[in-house]
């Protein structure tokens, strides 16, 4: 790690999936790096660090500053993601050269990358091969996933918001599955590959949540789990089922497999592509209970749901991203910018920067003593954990009735 402060360009980009606050990072990393003196300009990556590879920038610095302003309140990733894997430079360098090409012909001192796990694997290898060009480039991650699964932070921005929606809704289902006086079971299909962050929060909503919660940290059992929707419903005839999207049985097979071909498709890092468990959830506890039967898959919903968003997630995204530019221009490089949790009865946080080779393609999962017995839902240590990240309103303003995000004119330079 250099401590030495740079004169140039900045570049800043997000990859992978979105987050309903993920632009409050970005506003954060532009807006903290426009009104510092060491720093030329702001340039974005259009795309990801694909924008990169195909000198497709633009200048945040000719955006209008009133739409800047709405960006912490906006879903989505404003600057455009990808989701594209770097070889090792070792094995290939090719896309390494390119990026440096890049970053001499724009005079680029500054770089900063918002993502989860993969993201911050593309940010470390950038900067190990800065550094051994002697490339003089101070480079600094970002974190974000709603699936709350980085290393190295307590959370991430983005969980928080993607809880709160999550809770929510579970809230709302529950009052609409429980209306009539006929049986009914409802299955919700969650995000959430390896880690049951994002389930785990259907327990917030408290006595409107779910009768059962399902996450991948714990081996699924198909007749244990039919056992139980069938002991509910003989008791109460409405059964709410809240289940992780990447959730297998004790061969290490996804349950989504069992139903569909979908899980056998990769992404380009390797990663299987999820849906269709509630689906074949559903088909399975028909095949057991002579009663009406609903999925439901919040997919895509539940990380752009900028209008349930949590403040307390807003703050702390643009507070790492501020704290990211600041620590860049101090002379600090190779870091994650990441969230402590600060002791106290009253909850509150600070950022402190971790190593990226730490970060990098590591999982945190949910600890198994949070995690109830037989689907029986979450500990007091979970509700400890969660609860503090969903408070607080978005200030998110409207036209008409409905949101008014951000509009930016993104030219490419």
């Amino acid at each position: 790690m250099t401590m030495k402060t740079l004169k140039g360009a900045a570049l800043v980009g997000q990859s992978g999936g979105p987050t309903s606050v993920i632009n409050s990072s970005l506003y954060g990393v532009v807006k903290t790096a426009l009104e510092n003196e060491n720093i030329t300009r702001v340039l974005g990556m259009s795309h990801g660090i694909t924008g990169v590879l195909n000198d497709q920038l633009f200048d945040f610095g000719k955006e209008d500053p009133n739409e800047l302003a709405r960006l912490p309140y906006t879903p989505s990733s404003a600057a455009g993601s990808c989701r594209y894997k770097m070889k090792d430079p070792a094995v290939d360098p090719t896309d390494y050269e390119r990026i440096l090409e890049i970053f001499k012909k724009y005079d680029i001192r500054y770089f900063f990358y918002i993502g989860g796990n993969d993201s911050m694997d593309t940010c470390q290898k950038v900067s190990a091969f800065m550094a051994k060009s002697g490339y003089e480039c101070n480079v600094i991650g970002v974190p974000k996933t709603i699936d709350n699964d980085l290393f190295g932070t307590d959370h991430c921005p983005g969980y928080g918001s993607a809880a709160k929606y999550i809770a929510t809704t579970m809230m709302e289902l529950y009052l609409d599955a429980t209306v009539y006086d006929s049986g009914m079971v409802t299955v919700v299909e969650i995000m959430g590959r390896n880690a049951g962050w994002l389930t785990a929060a259907a327990s917030l909503a408290g006595e409107y949540g779910p009768d059962l919660v399902y996450l991948p940290e714990v081996v699924f059992d198909m007749d244990a789990f039919l056992d139980d929707v069938q002991r509910i419903y003989d008791a109460k005839k409405k059964v709410i089922v809240a289940v992780s999207e990447g959730v297998k049985d004790k061969d290490g097979k996804y349950i989504s497999e069992y139903g569909s071909s979908i899980a056998s498709s990769k992404d380009a890092f390797g990663h299987a592509q999820m849906g269709g468990l509630a689906l074949t959830l559903t088909g399975f506890v028909k095949s057991r209970i002579n009663t009406k039967v609903r999925g439901i898959e919040l997919s895509l919903l539940q990380r752009c749901a900028a209008h349930t968003a949590s403040g307390t997630d807003i703050e702390e995204a643009f507070m790492v991203g501020k704290t990211a530019v600041e620590s860049a221009v101090s002379g600090i490089t190779g870091r994650m910018a990441a969230i402590i949790r600060e002791d106290g009865d009253v909850y509150s946080s600070k950022v402190e920067l971790v190593p990226l080779e730490d970060v990098a393609n590591y999982e945190k999962k949910v600890p198994l003593e949070w995690i109830g017995e037989n689907g029986s839902g979450m500990s007091k240590e979970f509700f400890d954990y969660a609860l503090p990240l969903i408070q607080g309103e978005t200030g998110l303003g409207k036209e008409n009735g409905l949101p008014r995000f951000a509009k930016l004119k993104k030219e490419i330079i």
